[in-house]
């Protein structure tokens, strides 16, 4: 567990390899809120943190999701079991898939097959509707007197909400701001910083609009997912977009040769990420540089087919 300023912890999510996905646990007084869930796997991690504190599951009065994709949301069902003061808080479009999940289950399971599924994710337990808390645009919520606030920042997905901490001036970004994995930091303190476009919701202008709004509020840190906190400064939000105008031009230069795109746009995407990545940090291996890159490509080339796709349809 990772101790940040104003009583906020950073937890390893346990999810694929150390450092790739992490949970936020804030403690005020003796009153907890948790900002994500990761994954089933990630929840004996959060209540031995809470254990840590010298504090119970019953003080857990909060559970947060930024979104409702399964690396950051998996989680919610069976945490919510051993917690059983807690609401869970999610954007609208989300609340019913908590609710009953079913139907996510099974989408997901068809993609990764059962056995990698569960190996990934666990099982989702739905949430009764009674102890579901929706977050739309400006929503606010009093955590022991601190107060969070809610922003709807679509571009990496419909169901996504931002939310800001008014004792910290953090906020905490989900996959909107980006992803930056500390493996790539430098002494010097340069990160690097880029966009996901992953399936299904990429939508470049809202992600624009969203990065622009984040860095709008001035806050004194972003804390990512993947992969802890992170300046909203000029250079920050420079490279993130960058890397959106990067992807964006490598999607559209595909756009007329359908056959092995995503393959061909995974390849230019990490042949970009690699080349930012050798800038930034030269002295790291190029095998470790892509073992921490390429499935982001893969992911991101796959969310720019749909995209391509869904602009096809419409034309």
């Amino acid at each position: 567990m990772i101790q940040h300023p104003a009583g906020i912890m950073q937890i390893d999510a346990d999810y694929v390899a150390h450092g790739l996905a992490s949970v936020y646990l804030i403690r005020q007084g003796d009153r907890l809120a948790l900002i994500e869930t990761g994954t089933a796997h990630t929840v004996p991690h959060v209540l031995a943190a809470i254990a840590e504190l010298g504090l119970t599951p019953e003080h857990l009065d909060w559970i947060i999701l930024t979104h409702i994709h399964l690396d950051h949301a998996a989680g919610a069902g069976a945490l919510m079991a051993q917690c059983p003061n807690a609401k869970l808080v999610v954007h609208p479009r989300g609340a019913a898939h908590m609710i009953n999940p079913a139907k996510l289950e099974a989408g997901t399971m068809a993609v990764y097959g059962e056995e990698n599924y569960r190996k990934l994710y666990g099982a989702l337990i739905p949430v009764t509707a009674e102890r579901v808390v929706e977050a739309a645009e400006g929503f606010t919520l009093n955590f022991n007197g601190r107060t969070f606030t809610f922003f709807d920042t679509p571009g990496h997905a419909l169901h996504h909400v931002c939310i800001h901490d008014s004792l910290s001036n953090a906020l905490f970004s989900g996959d909107t701001f980006g992803v930056s994995y500390r493996i790539f930091d430098t002494a010097e303190g340069g990160v690097l910083l880029f966009v996901t476009t992953t399936p299904v919701h990429f939508d470049p202008q809202a992600m624009r609009a969203s990065i622009e709004r984040i860095a709008a509020l001035e806050p004194a840190a972003v804390y990512l997912t993947h992969y802890g906190p992170v300046a909203a400064d000029n250079t920050n939000v420079a490279q993130l977009l960058a890397s959106l105008d990067a992807f964006v031009a490598i999607a559209s230069a595909e756009k007329e040769r359908k056959e092995g795109r995503v393959e061909r746009m995974a390849a230019a995407i990490l042949d970009w990420l690699m080349a930012r990545a050798r800038e930034l940090n030269p002295a790291l291996d190029d095998a470790l540089r892509w073992r921490w890159l390429a499935t982001d490509a893969r992911l991101n080339a796959q969310g720019l087919e749909v995209w391509l796709s869904r602009q096809e349809a419409l034309s």
